[in-house]
């Protein structure tokens, strides 16, 4: 039919679920352009919002903007919006756009722009002033996401139509696949394309299947993909057994047993029938009898052992560590690392009548801090190898937000609290601290484009420690986000729709194939494609051949958007002695702001092995900005650094 782009079959997608503002550097005091935020509109695909939250309240807020088109509000049954939520949708399977279930969408949505909020906590836990990045900024919500079902793509597609249409600022969505998809069957990917189209950023999360190289699920060049990273305030709780032992775990448990010990056992011991001896060490669900847990913590072997435990009226858990995220649970819990787990297993097996008490979360201080959590995903790129993914870093890991008042904290359907407040993990909270930041650079330069914005936050990221997070550039991308510097990075890189065309060209893709992304006419006139590596983006990345030298030409350009008559000089800096690296010219002048200067990066190397990645970095300085880009040589997926 005339007016449809592209026909492909719809998949479904995964939801990838304070002190961290000020941990970035970005205190509460920090200069703000008031009137500009307040027009400023964060659009939210996900799984809906609570509106009654504090952090949505709109008592301090005027009419929407003029620039909103959005109409009145649609959010359906049981939902208002106000000055705050100017704007909400549902979409498929769906009659509401109130977030009853998961508190993912509210949780998000206030990161990226809730109300300042003193006094704000989970029972306790984090106590202190939570806040988004741009307070005064509006949202609009778009419940795409159904919990505990998944994503619909054809929601996501429609959804960033409706977006565009009602004129959002930045699209936040938390909705990812499992793994990456080509371009032209990702609708996230077609969504974004169309946005950028219309000077708007999307901010995505790599997804949390990490820590397996290639495991970052959104990788389009025009989407700023972001990983999930720790801040320097974790929570521990501890166990301490009937010894006198005392072991450090990982849980957000707000419950104290005052000072208390009771019987411990392990899962298989309170098994029930006719579930096997695995499934009950695992504590697996309907595999334990409710007559024998009663009175006893219990020691299970799976991460989520205190589903099942909980269920059955058990009075707490000890369960091992994952790579998936801590999480809050619903009754006195300790998670630790496997050598521990296996001491409260010799220590049960050794002892007549074993006892553990369980101590309440606290917080502590973390000097190692941000470290790339091992859930996130990482690169590179299967389907653009030469283009480093993620983008950049965000905090993920317990992190204090808003919650949906319609549902138990720890997720367990037999939590009946109800808390204003959670503390939730997963890099779908990183991508929505990459969205204020990048709302906050917006409210500063209004006409800057999407990729200007990117790449202010790419430029000016915190170097991050190459040895805590051994895959480098394809843990973290350029570093962790620092939003003040990115107000003022003196230098931009500019991606345009046509550049990405070019580079789609360059690809190979077919002319049909490059408009069922573009939407438009869009056509590869011979001699105009460019290679991956070429494409304009602050980071610079090449795969290369095993046990074959190389040397490799990267082509960019910088627009200044800093002072007028200044002469930036480059600076390489690398430790490795695999590869020379030479910038010509290596000084940049510039009489005048926006003026656009092209440099050329070369890489020679002689031989790199099997599994090898090299790490270097390019800075151009004037003395007053720094501009970083990372600069990244690899010979496959799995990889160790130099």
């Amino acid at each position: 039919m005339d007016g449809i782009v592209s026909v492909f079959p719809s998949k479904t997608l995964q939801l990838q679920t304070t002190r961290s503002w000020d941990f970035m550097g970005f205190p509460e005091t920090v200069k703000r352009e008031p009137t500009v935020e307040s027009d400023m509109i964060i659009g939210v695909l996900d799984n809906g919002i609570w509106p009654e939250s504090d952090m949505f309240d709109d008592k301090s807020f005027g009419p929407p903007p003029k620039k909103w088109k959005g109409g009145a509000c649609k959010g359906g049954q049981n939902f208002t919006c106000n000055n705050k939520i100017i704007g909400a949708r549902y979409y498929s399977g769906i009659n509401t756009t109130r977030e009853y279930q998961l508190g993912h969408g509210t949780h998000m949505a206030s990161i990226a722009a809730g109300n300042l909020v003193v006094g704000a906590s989970f029972d306790g836990l984090a106590k202190g002033n939570v806040r988004g990045a741009v307070p005064s900024a509006r949202i609009a919500a778009y419940r795409v996401c159904h919990y505990p079902w998944p994503c619909n793509e054809a929601d996501i597609l429609a959804a960033f139509d409706d977006a565009i249409a009602d004129g959002v600022d930045i699209i936040l969505t938390g909705a990812t696949y499992g793994f990456a998809f080509d371009f032209a069957e990702d609708a996230v990917a077609i969504g974004a394309f169309h946005a950028m189209e219309k000077g708007i950023l999307t901010a995505v999360p790599t997804g949390n299947m990490g820590p397996k190289p290639a495991s970052t699920v959104v990788v389009a060049p025009w989407i700023l993909t972001v990983a999930g990273s720790s801040i320097d305030r974790p929570f521990i709780d501890k166990a301490i057994l009937g010894d006198g032992t005392t072991l450090v775990g990982d849980a957000v448990n707000p419950f104290t047993m005052k000072g208390n010990k009771f019987p411990l056992s392990y899962g298989k011991t309170n098994a029930s029938y006719p579930c096997s001896e695995l499934a009950s060490r695992q504590c697996s669900l309907f595999c334990l009898d409710e007559n024998l847990v009663k009175g006893k913590i219990l020691l299970c072997d799976n991460f989520r052992g205190d589903v099942e435990t909980f269920r059955v009226g058990a009075l707490g858990s000890i369960q091992p560590a994952s790579t998936i995220m801590s999480h809050p649970t619903p009754f006195p819990t300790v998670i630790l690392k496997m050598e521990d787990f296996e001491r409260v297993k010799l220590y049960i097996n050794s002892t007549e009548k074993p006892q553990v008490h369980i101590l309440r979360s606290m917080a502590i201080k973390d000097d190692a801090a941000p470290v790339v959590h091992p859930f996130s995903g990482r690169g590179p790129s299967k389907i653009t190898p030469d283009i480093i993914k993620p983008d950049i870093s965000a905090p993920a890991v317990q992190i204090l937000a808003a919650y949906t008042g319609g549902w138990g904290p720890s997720n367990h359907p037999m939590d009946h609290r109800f808390v204003k407040y959670n503390i939730l993990s997963g890099t779908s909270i990183a991508s929505a601290f990459a969205a204020g930041a990048a709302a906050y650079v917006r409210s500063f330069h209004p006409d800057w484009s999407p990729s200007s914005i990117k790449s202010a936050l790419m430029t000016t990221a915190l170097l991050m420690n190459g040895t805590v997070n051994r895959g480098r550039e394809f843990d973290y991308g350029s570093g962790h986000i620092d939003p003040v510097k990115a107000t003022n990075p003196g230098l931009v890189y500019e991606v345009l729709e046509g550049d990405y065309i070019k580079m789609l060209c360059g690809m190979g893709y077919s002319v049909n194939k490059i408009r069922l992304i573009s939407g438009d006419n869009s056509s590869c006139p011979e001699g105009t494609s460019i290679a991956t590596k070429d494409l304009n983006l602050p980071s610079i990345a090449a795969q290369v051949e095993v046990h074959n030298p190389f040397s490799i030409k990267f082509l960019r350009t910088v627009t200044n958007v800093g002072l007028a008559n200044t002469t930036y000089k480059a600076e390489v800096k690398t430790t490795s002695i695999d590869v020379k690296i030479n910038v010509t010219p290596d000084a940049l002048s510039f009489e005048s702001v926006n003026d656009k200067k092209s440099f050329v990066v070369t890489v020679d190397g002689a031989i790199l092995q099997a599994n090898h990645t090299v790490s270097a970095s390019l800075l151009w300085s004037d003395g007053t900005h720094n501009v970083r880009s990372p600069i990244v040589v690899y010979t496959n997926q799995e990889f160790a650094s130099t």
